[in-house]
C-alpha cells in the first residue's frame, strides 16, 4: 500500500469539553479552530459536547472491554465524528483541579475512537490555565492508547486576554503555542494514519 500523500489533510476534531451555562469554551475553540485551517494541513470539525447528551452511566461492561457495543442513539453522530478523526484536540477549563464531567463521560463511551491517534490540548481557566486539567487528561488518554502531544495552548485569567468579539489581544504568543502544536498533530496524525491503515492496530 501507498503511504497518504504528504498535501493530504488531516480530519482534526475539536472538543468543546464543557457544556455548564456561561461557559467560555466555544470561544476558545472557535479561535484554536481558526488557527487550525491557517494551518493548512487540517480539515476542521468542531464537535460540542453541549450538542450531544452524553450518559453519565456506563453499561456494565465498559466500551473499553467491548468495543463493539452499540452506543445509544443520541451518540450515533458523536462517535462516527469521533471515529472518522486523525487527531484530536481537547479545549479544557479545570473545575476545582479536574476536568469537567461532561468531557469524562464522553471520553468513557469510547475506545477504539481514540486508539493509536495524536491527542492535543487547549486549556483555560483563572489561574492555571487549565494545566490542572491537562495533566490529569494526559493520564486518561495514554490508558486509551493514544499519544497526547507534547505542547500545549494555556490561559490564565482568560477573561483578560479576549475582548469582547472573541479575538485575542495579544495574539502573538497564543498563535505561536497554537502552530506548534499543530505541527506536532500534524507529523504524529501522518504517521498514526498511515500506520493505523497499513497495520491495524490489536493490541488489547
Amino acid at each position: 500500500m501507498t503511504s497518504q500523500p504528504l498535501n493530504q489533510p488531516l480530519n482534526l476534531a475539536v472538543i468543546i469539553g464543557s457544556v455548564r451555562e456561561g461557559r467560555f469554551g466555544p470561544v476558545v475553540a472557535r479561535w484554536f479552530a481558526r488557527q487550525a485551517e491557517l494551518h493548512g494541513r487540517f480539515t476542521v470539525d468542531v464537535i460540542d459536547l453541549a450538542d450531544t447528551p452524553v450518559p453519565l452511566e456506563l453499561p456494565a461492561v465498559p466500551p473499553a472491554l467491548q468495543p463493539d457495543l452499540p452506543r445509544p442513539a443520541a451518540m450515533t453522530d458523536l462517535t462516527r465524528r469521533l471515529a472518522a478523526a486523525d487527531a484530536i484536540v481537547v479545549v479544557t477549563p479545570d473545575y476545582n483541579h479536574s476536568f469537567p464531567a461532561s468531557l469524562k463521560s464522553a471520553i468513557d463511551w469510547h475506545y477504539t475512537e481514540w486508539r493509536a491517534k495524536p491527542i492535543g490540548f487547549v486549556g483555560y481557566s483563572g489561574a492555571s490555565g487549565g494545566l490542572l486539567a491537562i495533566e490529569q487528561l494526559r493520564q486518561v488518554f495514554n490508558e486509551l492508547q493514544a499519544h497526547t502531544v507534547r505542547e500545549y495552548v494555556s490561559f490564565p485569567r482568560y477573561y483578560l486576554l479576549f475582548g469582547q468579539d472573541g479575538t485575542l489581544l495579544e495574539p502573538e504568543g497564543p498563535d505561536a503555542a497554537a502552530k506548534v502544536m499543530l505541527d506536532q498533530l500534524d507529523w504524529w496524525g501522518s504517521v498514526l494514519h498511515d500506520a493505523r491503515r497499513d497495520r491495524p492496530y490489536a493490541a488489547a
